[in-house]
């Protein structure tokens, strides 16, 4: 006899606010600012500087990300691209083409020695701490100081080693053990360290990450770009040979902007402009049918992979820093609404887990290794250029419901956001599912030509979607990620606000300023 685990989550219900996140300490650390006062992006900085300790492998303030914030007074709507920008002085003859492809997100063309994956050769500008510092200038009520408290408290104890962690950790050890540094951090002895045994919790030491944060408080935002913390990773990376120099640091800005808007299945969904996975989802809507009946068929599924595939043939052909025209303009994700119906849905990513694997030694802050993004092939849209921004698969999405409320989303999962968010809404706004039964609903992948399909999908529809794609069926696990990792909150025009994350994944939360955690 044999039995089968099934994790799930059900969906939270409350009034004062919510935040979900990808890990239970950080959404709780953003609704307790809710609790107090707190607005939405007050909760959603709070919750992202959180999450940069306390799953240091997916984001931090050595990556960068995108935003959406919506005004629940007046329905304004504002994006922030806060993405990684290549050093200035990057030669792009350093990253020569070899047979093979690359082990990663794209299956492009193979760079010797892996230097747009891997190492200080890797790494872009990060934009994480200008981004989130402007959006608490501009719509936050909150200091910058207040909102770093809790991820310095976090710091202040240390990684917590979990079985989780341990699992995160083991999957990267072997490129972790590249970096002196990150080996250091990560990987005391030259191994994945060992679980706390009984109730005693095993650490690992943040002493320099704490610093910086502690600095960052002190000293201001702008330190990090610069001050003694831009002078401090500079230092780290020229001892590495990297390229990028104080100058870039000092020339970073993020960008606010104004969302894409498209109205379908009667509501209006808000997506990121730019060199953002925003207009390819779009396209994928302008593609799919807006009227179906309740529960999705195996024909639906069909259509999900036509319109995603296409939609990705002309994303990775047509858009990139030197296309023309361009739309005005690892991976975590967090969702938050407040009671007043202030929105924000953020995304921030070190790229690949951990990243560069490069650690600096001074700060202790992790960078990102945002050179994947670029397409290595000379004279592409999305080409490997100096201090160019390179086109990503972050697709935050706010919506306007037919009801008058407002909906959160996003999720992390590199090239597989843009197609669960383009179900997620379809299974919402289309089929009428709430939100906990719209995350717990069977998916597709269409971010590559091979398609994965749910082994719980509709019966008939590998066979429906093989007429057109090579098909896998697969098993929704924990590792390795098949659809991608998405958190919601959902405010309904009655006051009643609802919450729901990813059902597998052991971390995830939505927290309610009036209720326990789910």
């Amino acid at each position: 006899m044999t039995s089968t685990w099934k994790p799930a989550k059900t969906m939270i219900e409350g009034h004062g606010g919510m935040v979900a996140a990808q890990h239970q300490i950080a959404a709780q650390a953003g609704a307790d600012v809710l609790a107090r006062g707190g607005n939405a992006m007050d909760a959603a900085v709070t919750t992202a500087l959180v999450l940069s300790v306390v799953e240091p492998w997916l984001s931090g303030i050595g990556g960068g990300g995108f935003l959406l914030w919506r005004d629940g007074r007046d329905g304004s709507a504002r994006s922030l691209d806060f993405s990684m920008m290549s050093p200035r002085a990057l030669s792009v003859e350093d990253y020569p083409v070899v047979p093979g492809h690359d082990d990663d997100w794209f299956s492009w063309p193979q760079v010797q020695g892996q230097r747009n994956l891997m190492g200080v050769h890797s790494i872009c500008v990060p934009g994480a701490v200008a981004g989130l510092a402007e959006a608490l200038e501009e719509h936050g009520t909150i200091s910058w100081a207040e909102a770093l408290a809790p991820a310095i408290a976090e710091a202040d104890k240390g990684l917590e080693v979990d079985w989780y962690t341990a699992l995160c950790l083991t999957i990267d050890a072997s490129n972790l053990l590249t970096d002196p540094v990150s080996t250091r951090v990560f990987l005391p002895e030259g191994k994945v360290p060992s679980l706390g045994e009984g109730r005693t919790k095993r650490r690992l030491p943040l002493d320099a990450k704490a610093a910086t944060l502690r600095r960052l408080a002190n000293a201001g935002s702008r330190d990090f770009y610069e001050g003694q913390i831009a002078n401090d990773l500079i230092a780290d990376m020229q001892e590495l040979g990297g390229s990028m120099t104080t100058d870039d640091l000092a020339a970073y800005r993020p960008r606010w902007g104004t969302p894409l808007r498209q109205a379908w299945a009667g509501s209006t969904v808000l997506a990121m402009p730019g060199l953002s996975g925003g207009p390819a989802l779009l396209d994928v809507l302008t593609h799919l049918d807006d009227t179906a009946p309740p529960e999705p068929r195996a024909l639906d599924y069909a259509d999900f992979a036509d319109a995603i595939r296409n939609a990705y043939a002309r994303r990775l052909t047509q858009r990139g820093h030197a296309a023309s025209p361009v739309d005005p303009g690892c991976t975590t994700h967090l969702s938050v609404v407040d009671a007043q119906g202030n929105a924000v849905s953020l995304t921030n990513t070190l790229l690949s887990r951990f990243g560069s694997k490069v650690t600096s030694a001074r700060t202790g802050v992790l960078l990102n290794n945002g050179m994947m993004w670029f397409d290595p092939r000379p004279g592409t849209p999305n080409a490997l250029a100096a201090g160019a921004q390179p086109l990503a698969n972050m697709c935050p999405v706010l919506v306007e419901t037919d009801t008058g409320g407002v909906l959160a989303l996003g999720a992390a999962g590199g090239r597989q956001i843009m197609p669960a968010i383009a179900q997620l809404l379809a299974f919402r706004l289309r089929h009428g599912m709430d939100l906990g039964k719209a995350l717990s609903h069977p998916r597709l992948d269409a971010s590559e030509p091979r398609i994965r399909v749910d082994r719980r999908a509709p019966e008939q529809t590998a066979g429906l979607v093989a007429r057109n794609h090579d098909v896998d069926i697969v098993d929704d696990i924990l590792y390795p990620v098949q659809f991608a990792i998405p958190s919601a909150v959902e405010r309904h025009p009655d006051g009643r606000i609802q919450g729901m994350v990813h059902p597998n994944h052991p971390w995830s939360a939505a927290v309610s300023v009036d209720l326990e955690a789910t």
